[in-house]
């Protein structure tokens, strides 16, 4: 093993300088399209995200460790999430019958008249700040890329 310390990297490498753009981005779009479905929806950005995984699954529920592994906004503190949310009426937790020490959030009625009303506007703020940014190819090769790259980490 070298003595020598690793060299810092170079900022002008093409692939660091992709994954320092794709930091910047989510790190500038996020807040922006969090503000809109807030004041719009009067729904944070991480509700919508756990509303939208709770509306794609089974049976509209997810044990409450599933839901943490698919949520993108707030995985470490899914917990309290859907605590806070079952408060407001927009989900509700059940035990698991298998596990007493597991629970499931279920999406209610009104969890879904959430999701509908915050949907547009969330798209409009993406479509607004993100796609109309990226010519189609350019979307198409994005998707294609990221895929790929996330493929190998799905499921951690």
């Amino acid at each position: 093993m070298s003595s020598a310390a690793a060299a810092p990297p170079d900022p002008d490498d093409p692939g660091v300088r992709a994954w320092s753009l794709l930091l910047r981005a989510h790190a500038a779009l996020v807040p922006v399209v969090g503000r809109e479905v807030e004041r719009g929806a009067h729904l944070p950005l991480s509700w919508y995200d756990v509303l939208l995984e709770l509306n794609a699954a089974p049976e509209r529920r997810l044990r409450i460790q599933e839901l943490g592994s698919r949520v993108v906004l707030s995985r470490s503190r899914i917990s309290r999430l859907v605590d806070e949310m079952a408060v407001e009426g927009l989900v509700r937790r059940e035990p698991d019958p298998q596990d007493r020490r597991a629970s499931f959030a279920v999406l209610t009625d009104e969890g879904r008249a959430g999701l509908r009303r915050a949907a547009p506007i969330y798209l409009d703020a993406v479509r607004r700040h993100f796609t109309e940014h990226v010519r189609p190819d350019e979307l198409a090769a994005l998707r294609d890329a990221l895929t790929r790259v996330l493929a190998p980490h799905e499921g951690r």
